[in-house]
């Protein structure tokens, strides 16, 4: 009786000399292989998918485009990282950014709103989403009350795990300055979310069900085609049951939360774009310099 093995998966590093010698396999391979984790930190440092959408394009068209500047000194996603946060920082101000969100804004709206009722027009099932959904909404709004440099080291050491050195190479800066960037971030993320988040402290002000319901008076969330809840995700959501949840303390319940996304999956068009760029030779793929 013989086992089914199933085949060892190539590794990024391992695809990067084929694609620069134009094997199109190995060049779709890296870019599915990466473009979902480039769609996540787009859509978090830019809040609306499609504004992320087209980020996440420029940027796999900067990776593919500069293979040959990949030396295999670090890892492949290290690098592709390194490229796509140079382009987060200094690409122009998307929709969401010109609103000029703040801690402070935030926290008088909460004072606000959070007392807003149920809504009889929606049944159990359907406030459970929407709840979620203003959670989801809600995280990533904060996210823009931080200036670019410390939102991406939030987002790369807090949301995504990076140490210190990854995130010093991602970044192009000292290990220091990446842990005072970061810790910064968490400072103001924490401060206000066991001020005012009902999720981390069921006592406070602002309670999801009463936000969900002026967001939707005021059409900022849509019942009916809710934004990031029904959102293509790639792999199961990584949220702690709510008996564990309640056992952590406020901060880790900060943390989280914020983790408690999906890795959200980007548009299969990517792979067909990079298609459509080899097949027309629009750029030189493979001997860009």
């Amino acid at each position: 009786m013989h086992e089914n093995i199933e085949p060892v998966r190539p590794t990024l590093e391992s695809l990067v000399n084929p694609a620069k010698a134009g094997n199109k396999e190995s060049l779709e391979a890296i870019v599915r292989r990466i473009q979902n984790r480039i769609y996540g930190l787009s859509l978090r440092m830019l809040y609306r998918p499609e504004d992320a959408e087209d980020a996440t394009q420029e940027i796999l068209i900067k990776i593919i485009t500069h293979l040959d500047s990949f030396e295999g000194k670090s890892k492949f996603t290290t690098w592709a990282y390194r490229i796509a946060s140079n382009y987060l920082l200094n690409t122009r101000k998307r929709l969401a950014e010109t609103f000029n969100f703040t801690f402070e804004n935030h926290e008088q709206m909460v004072g606000q709103i959070s007392s807003y009722g149920e809504s009889a027009e929606l049944n159990e099932v359907e406030m459970v989403l929407l709840v979620e959904e203003m959670k989801r909404t809600c995280t990533l709004g904060l996210l823009l009350c931080l200036r670019r440099k410390i939102r991406l080291a939030f987002i790369l050491g807090e949301i995504f795990g990076a140490t210190s050195i990854e995130g010093a190479e991602i970044l192009d800066i000292t290990q220091d300055a990446f842990r005072q960037r970061l810790s910064r971030g968490r400072k103001r993320i924490q401060e206000f979310m066991i001020k005012n988040c009902g999720v981390i402290n069921p006592s406070n002000t602002c309670q999801c069900k009463g936000m969900a319901m002026y967001h939707i008076k005021s059409r900022h969330i849509d019942p009916r085609n809710p934004r990031f809840v029904s959102h293509p995700s790639h792999g199961s959501q990584k949220t702690a049951s709510k008996r564990k949840f309640q056992e952590l303390d406020e901060l880790e319940r900060v943390t989280a939360l914020f983790r408690s996304h999906p890795e959200y999956a980007a548009p299969d068009t990517f792979v067909d774009i990079v298609k459509q760029l080899v097949e027309s030779r629009k750029f030189d793929l493979f001997n860009h310099h």
